[in-house]
């Protein structure tokens, strides 16, 4: 549903309207059981399925290229993947648990219930406008909670195809779209939500945190960060080279796990620079037989993707162009770039991938301690000490051992930041307890002796002794 933005006031009146139907319908129909879970998750996955050409056509529109296997794979792919997982474990997910309990308290029961939430906002990015608004949205019908979404203005016919999803498949009661412009983003950021969701940058989190807060609204932030790859000195380089090269090529380098730069040791960096130069053209050239790479989501992303290579190579570096730029960004290699450019201070969201080198493995370890801590670190080593010792010294929202992004397709696993990349989780058991309350439950026995225990009780004396030592 689109919005007409002619007043701020307006515009809160609408969104609010929004809400206060959702949570009408929600006092009256109160939590979903298993059952109809299962069946919203069924409706959703039939509806992506059946919308997935829109879905090819929308975003090769909004990009200008896109491969269709970009689409299909890395963004419409894995909520299908995603929803599978839910509906087989939600039985699991969905029962009560137990807990013990004090001696003091025995014989009673404590178990945890998980409630909804209520109404989750979510704010979803254009880079991967389906998965990364669809994958939240399934994660929510499967905490039971109702959804308002506002996908990203940058991807225009992404974002009308899924109100046009959402708009045949479930009452707006339930789950509504909300289109508009970043001044609809924010009054929708402003809500009373049960629960805000966001997917972006890390300088519109701070600011979607600071309105939440002004309501109290708990937040998941999915944001970005420099993701790093170290390669130890006996890293499969053939293996990295083919999979750094995947993942600076896939959606044009447009993806927030997407490799950032790379550490490698200095009498191995220039051998690597050239394999992965080789690696890029041919996957370049594949994909440009295919169907097109997938092109760069503005002019104004272009330009600033043009600006960091400028300001690199007048401070000094060396830009190695390893595939046709057609008058835009194309995979572009950069070495000896200062620490203090933008290319290194920056998450450059592109296909530019800067080399730096090492010495010693712990010289590696501190350039990733010392700045804020990465979504994704990916290292490569079949030395398990080695290993260890960069897990155990590094800290990282989420790891890949000799590989790039495959951690992101492991529904199993909790997908999310840690300090400026993110606050939360989910995927998976993480996402639905994200988007649950853990309601805890004691019952209490009508016979036991929890009264003589209590201040002024027969026991008290007794209990106060027990209970400190």
């Amino acid at each position: 549903m689109a919005l007409d933005n002619g007043s701020d006031s307006g515009l809160r009146v609408h969104l609010e309207a929004f809400l206060a139907n959702q949570r009408l319908a929600q006092a009256g129909a109160g939590a979903p059981d298993l059952d109809a879970r299962r069946a919203d998750l069924l409706k959703l996955k039939k509806a992506i399925q059946a919308h997935r050409r829109d879905f090819v056509r929308a975003a090769a529109a909004d990009f200008g290229a896109r491969p269709a296997e970009d689409t299909l794979i890395l963004d419409v792919g894995p909520v299908v993947q995603g929803i599978n997982q839910m509906r087989r474990h939600l039985r699991r997910w969905m029962q009560p648990e137990r807990r013990s309990v004090p001696i003091t308290l025995w014989p009673g029961r404590a178990r945890i219930l998980r409630d909804p939430l209520g109404v989750v906002g979510i704010m979803a990015p254009w880079n991967y406008p389906f998965g990364l608004s669809l994958m939240p949205l399934a994660t929510a019908l499967a905490a039971g909670n109702r959804v308002m979404l506002k996908p990203s203005e940058l991807a225009p016919e992404s974002s009308r195809q899924i109100a046009a999803l959402v708009r045949n498949a479930f009452d707006p009661a339930q789950v509504v779209v909300v289109e508009g412009d970043a001044e609809t983003g924010a009054a929708f950021a402003g809500l009373p939500f049960d629960h805000l969701f966001f997917t972006g940058s890390t300088g519109v989190g701070r600011k979607v945190m600071r309105a939440a807060a002004d309501n109290l609204v708990p937040v998941t932030l999915e944001l970005g960060g420099k993701s790093p790859v170290i390669l130890a000195r006996d890293a499969d380089f053939a293996k990295a080279a083919r999979d750094i090269a995947f993942g600076k090529i896939a959606n044009a380098g447009q993806t927030c796990i997407a490799p950032d730069y790379v550490l490698v040791h200095e009498e191995d960096a220039a051998a690597f620079a050239d394999r992965l130069g080789a690696e890029m053209k041919r996957k370049y050239a594949v994909s440009a037989r295919r169907s097109g790479p997938c092109g760069i989501i503005s002019a104004r992303h272009s330009d600033r993707l043009q600006s960091l290579l400028d300001e690199a190579r007048d401070m000094g570096a060396r830009v190695i162009e390893t595939g046709p730029q057609d008058g835009g960004i194309g995979p572009t290699i950069v070495l000896n770039a200062p620490p203090e450019s933008r290319l290194l201070t920056e998450e450059i969201f592109g296909p530019i991938l800067p080399i730096l080198t090492y010495v010693e493995i712990d010289e590696a370890i501190g350039n990733v301690a010392s700045g804020p801590k990465p979504l994704a670190l990916y290292l490569y080593s079949d030395d398990r000490a080695v290993r260890d010792h960069i897990l155990r010294n590094t800290s990282s929202g989420n790891v890949t051992v000799n590989g790039v992004m495959t951690h992101y397709a492991v529904d199993d696993l909790p997908f999310g930041g840690v300090g400026q990349s993110g606050i939360g989780a989910y995927h998976g058991r993480a996402g639905f307890d994200a988007m649950s309350h853990a309601k805890g439950v004691f019952e209490e026995p009508r016979r036991s002796l929890i009264p003589l225990g209590r201040p002024g009780g027969r026991f008290a004396k007794l209990f106060a002794r027990y209970m400190m030592r």
